[in-house]
């Protein structure tokens, strides 16, 4: 296939010769050529690598389903009974819902995903099934790992822990965990469970963070512990941890160096949170980081609209980012930052300045965008884009392709 007239990252018109599933060639466009064989035509569109999403709750989302008022209250307990007391009543059946979402995050530019699937004993293995059943159906158009979630805990419901373990010997991809000390109140207790059942199964371990400064430092440390412990270094991502950055910056300089030397990634949603964090430092670093969009119009948030573009300005957004640099960084993230998460054969970001993933050899998993500069693009999210996995055209004007 030959990808035409098309700019990487913003750079200089080009075309592209794939080989397979691989870039095998970068040559300057000649516009007195003409298009032979299977070709795409890029019409002077952008060219980056597809999105990852690696922070998304596929389980709990009322993408396409009418617009209800939001009815959560404050605390991640409060809002899991909310979830439990309105996800059984959506207007469609959960599998449908959930299939329909991913078919649209894949039509709009993002082929890798990490989707959490709650287990608990009140859904038991019901949201994970519905989330492997879309994973069986468009898994040729992306790859999809999926985490056992305890989003209700472990410990303060008897029962969760065999769930989740059914759930790992059914072929779940990643081990979550959530706030050891707020949720559970008993942080061992918790990572125990957590950390024992990856290394069982072999499988690397997410943990939700939203505990406030020294508190969620605390837990922190106990995770980075394990990691050392048990030698999980490069398999362990702290998703959200709003408030790392809350407590001095010797704390948040020393966290940012063991994330790096112990190869622990970072998620994030682009909250608007002020203690997070540098993502600038964390880049620097060489911490992986990547993005998500985390519940998407659901029963926690009324937010979301499976397009990791306009995701990728709201990180840019709550980041205060204003340089063109920092604004192709969140992209560089919400790119090729996840994709290093998702495997660990992609490398991870080295600074600012790094645009990865269009060099020859890389993965053929791309994303054509109409606009001037990369940031133009997050800015305008255009909806003239052309979706590629593995060098195969899947997505067209946000519509997957007939017959794909």
């Amino acid at each position: 296939m030959l990808i035409r007239d098309v700019r990487p990252w913003g750079g200089e018109r080009s075309d592209v010769q794939l080989d397979g599933a691989r870039i095998a060639a970068i040559r300057p466009h000649d516009p007195q050529s003409e298009p032979v064989g299977n070709t795409v035509e890029g019409r002077g569109r952008l060219l980056f690598p597809s999105f990852s999403d690696v922070h998304v709750h596929l389980d709990s989302t009322r993408i396409g389903l009418p617009f209800r008022p939001h009815t959560g209250g404050p605390g991640v307990w409060t809002m899991m009974m909310n979830d439990r007391e309105n996800w059984r009543d959506a207007e469609v059946p959960l599998n449908e819902r959930v299939a329909g979402t991913l078919e649209r995050m894949i039509a709009r530019g993002t082929t890798r995903v990490r989707t959490y699937a709650q287990v608990d004993v009140d859904c038991k293995l019901e949201k994970f099934e519905a989330v492997v059943a879309a994973k069986e159906k468009y898994g040729h158009l992306a790859d999809v790992q999926i985490m056992t979630f305890p989003q209700a805990g472990i410990l303060r419901e008897p029962g969760t822990e065999e769930y989740l373990e059914a759930s790992l010997k059914a072929g779940a991809d990643v081990m979550g965990g959530i706030d050891p000390c707020t949720l559970d109140r008993d942080p061992k207790g918790h990572l125990d469970v957590v950390f024992g059942l990856a290394e069982k199964y072999q499988v690397e371990v997410d943990i939700h963070l939203h505990e406030p400064g020294e508190l969620g430092v605390f837990s922190t440390d106990l995770i980075l512990e394990r990691v050392r412990a048990l030698g999980m270094q490069g398999k362990v991502t702290m998703s959200h941890a709003y408030e790392l950055g809350s407590v001095n910056e010797s704390t948040s300089r020393r966290l940012i160096e063991e994330f790096a030397e112990l190869d622990i990634a970072m998620a994030t949603v682009a909250p608007a949170a002020k203690n997070q964090l540098s993502l600038v430092q964390l880049t620097e670093a060489g911490v992986r980081v990547g993005l998500g969009e985390d519940g998407q119009r659901d029963y926690w948030s009324p937010y979301g609209n499976c397009d990791l573009l306009d995701r990728t300005w709201q990180l840019a957004f709550t980041n205060n980012f204003r340089r063109d640099d920092h604004i192709e960084m969140s992209l560089a993230v919400a790119t090729m930052g996840g994709a290093s998460i998702m495997s660990h054969e992609v490398p991870r970001l080295t600074g600012v300045t790094d645009r990865p993933g269009l060099a020859v050899g890389d993965r053929a998993d791309l994303v054509l965008v109409d606009g001037e500069t990369p940031s133009s693009a997050v800015m305008d999210r255009g909806r003239d884009r052309t979706v590629l996995h593995d060098g195969r055209v899947v997505a067209e004007g946000l519509e997957l392709v007939a017959g794909v």
